[in-house]
């Protein structure tokens, strides 16, 4: 059987970007390398986890695509569930996310809004549906 297990993101500080998430959303740190190269944070079934830069150099010869703040994200998002969209949204905020769509009510009844982290990787905060 195969399982959806993690999602990396390739950041520019591994520290720094899992703390972001420790405090802006209450995720607990799993794991970081002593090198600081590699972490995860417990964030339910799925791990999220970070790789930097540097690390994934060595894992991809021929590079990848960097994300940033000053770009458009990529056409990838991160979804977090939450009952209180808006509190996670300015929590987020407070903590140094982008906001890019504040909280709007879709026409089938969940909130969702759209943030963007510290690399400028989008994530969506939005109701449980169902």
């Amino acid at each position: 059987m195969i399982k959806f297990a993690y999602t990396i993101l390739y950041v520019q500080d591994v520290g720094k970007s899992v703390e972001f998430y420790e405090k802006a959303f209450g995720f607990s740190r799993k794991f970081v390398t002593p090198e600081n190269d590699y972490g995860e944070l417990l964030v339910g079934e799925t791990t999220l986890a970070f790789v930097s830069h540097e690390l994934a150099r060595t894992n991809l010869k021929d590079g990848f695509v960097t994300s940033n703040l000053i770009d458009k994200p990529f056409g990838i998002e991160i979804g977090f569930t939450t009952e209180n969209v808006e509190e996670t949204v300015k929590m987020a905020v407070n903590i140094g996310a982008i906001i890019i769509e504040y909280p709007k009510t879709k026409s089938w009844g969940q909130t969702v809004a759209y943030i963007r982290d510290l690399d400028g990787f989008l994530i969506e905060i939005c109701t449980p549906i169902g």
